[in-house]
């Protein structure tokens, strides 16, 4: 009997505590990116979502023509991902007026309808399969519906429900925290597991970075976002060099 197991590679790194807490710092760029270029250079929403859109839609392009996975270029169409979310969601719900709840709606709304059709189509939405151009087209298209929706959730919670930045945070936190319980601890399923902390990762993400760039007044510290930007740049560039960074591998 032939033994050998085949092992696929996949173009997305292996999930581990440092991949969270460069994704973590990913969406808090992603808020003080997005609110410099909407709102520090008054370019406004849906101009900056047209620049950052963009952006994202050429580093999607040399993501999936890349033939391996490479660190710099994965978390930077993770950057993309998260500034077009701010201002993609800043825009429909302040300028298009479909605000907090209507937005959160139709974004989880999508992000299901997303993770439905790539598991129709493939037969499964775990990220350790994305390998090929049909699974990466569903994976980053769930992540820019996941990155959408967190924005939105996140606004929602810190502004319309009152919690206010910090509170917001605790509580996305405290919720990450019931997740990895449940990882570690029970036999929920792991791929939806993954899932549901990648969404909850970036209103995490939202509340932090609106808390380093807010005025005084809303309860920010009001730090540049130039000066924030870059301080978490450094740091992201900082993890992906200082840390390893394999690709995930399943057995074929």
């Amino acid at each position: 009997m032939n033994t050998h197991k085949e092992m696929v590679v996949s173009k997305v790194p292996e999930v581990t505590l440092v991949f969270w807490i460069i994704k973590v710092l990913c969406t808090t760029i992603g808020e003080t990116g997005g609110d410099a270029v909407s709102m520090s250079m008054d370019l406004g929403y849906l101009v900056s979502t047209g620049i950052f859109g963009a952006i994202f839609i050429v580093m999607v392009i040399a993501q999936a023509s890349a033939r391996k996975f490479h660190p710099v270029l994965y978390w930077t169409t993770i950057i993309a991902t998260t500034t077009v979310g701010t201002t993609l969601a800043d825009f429909a719900d302040r300028s298009l007026g479909i605000g907090y709840p209507g937005g959160v709606a139709i974004l989880l709304a999508l992000l299901l309808a997303s993770l439905f059709a790539w598991y129709r189509t493939l037969g499964t939405i775990a990220v350790d399969t994305v390998a090929s151009p049909s699974s990466e087209a569903f994976y980053w298209t769930t992540i820019m519906f996941s990155q959408t929706l967190g924005t939105a959730l996140g606004d929602w919670s810190a502004d319309s429900l009152g919690l206010g930045y910090v509170g917001a945070a605790l509580v996305f936190g405290a919720l990450l925290f019931v997740i990895a319980a449940a990882y570690f601890w029970t036999r929920l399923s792991h791929v939806l597991l993954f899932w549901a902390a990648f969404v909850l990762t970036r209103p995490l993400g939202a509340v932090v970075g609106d808390f380093l760039d807010k005025p005084h007044a809303e309860g920010g510290l009001e730090l540049s976002r130039y000066s924030a930007t870059a301080a978490l740049l450094v740091l992201i560039v900082f993890c992906i060099f200082a840390f390893s960074h394999r690709a995930a591998r399943r057995e074929a």
